[in-house]
């Protein structure tokens, strides 16, 4: 029961602190953290493209955890849409949010919200033995 808290958390909320984070410190998104020489080019790995491929792992963990359902799961989706509203207020209104980087992990935190609430709709139905469609006539 001790590690079940932890299933509420949404792993998005991770991305958006460190994001706030490096923000508040002036981090440069397009700071170059490592260039690759290729055979086809130079291929150069910046911060902001390194947080979008830590924020789609914890977005797979997010799809993942949405499979489940409980009084957790519905904690999560809660919690999940309040970042997600966080997530689009400083896109809006903030300086430093309105990028290309913040704008692809808010989208990946909106895909987040519907594909988590779409799974457990389907999870739900399986689980209580209802095979009529999510979509359509039922």
């Amino acid at each position: 029961m001790r590690g079940a808290i932890y299933t509420a958390i949404p792993l998005m909320l991770i991305s958006l602190v460190v994001y706030n984070v490096l923000v508040l410190f002036g981090a440069n998104m397009e700071y170059q953290l490592v260039t690759f020489g290729m055979r086809s080019g130079d291929w150069t790995l910046r911060l902001g493209d390194l947080l979008v491929i830590v924020s789609l792992v914890f977005l797979f963990g997010e799809l993942v955890k949405s499979t489940t359902t409980g009084a957790n799961s519905v904690v999560n989706h809660a919690l999940s849409m309040i970042i997600f509203i966080i997530f689009l207020v400083q896109f809006v209104l903030m300086e430093g949010f309105a990028n290309s980087t913040f704008f692809i992990i808010m989208c990946m935190q909106l895909l987040d919200v519907v594909a988590g609430f779409t799974i457990s709709i389907v999870a739900a139905k399986r689980d209580f033995g209802n095979a009529s469609p999510v979509i359509g006539p039922n």
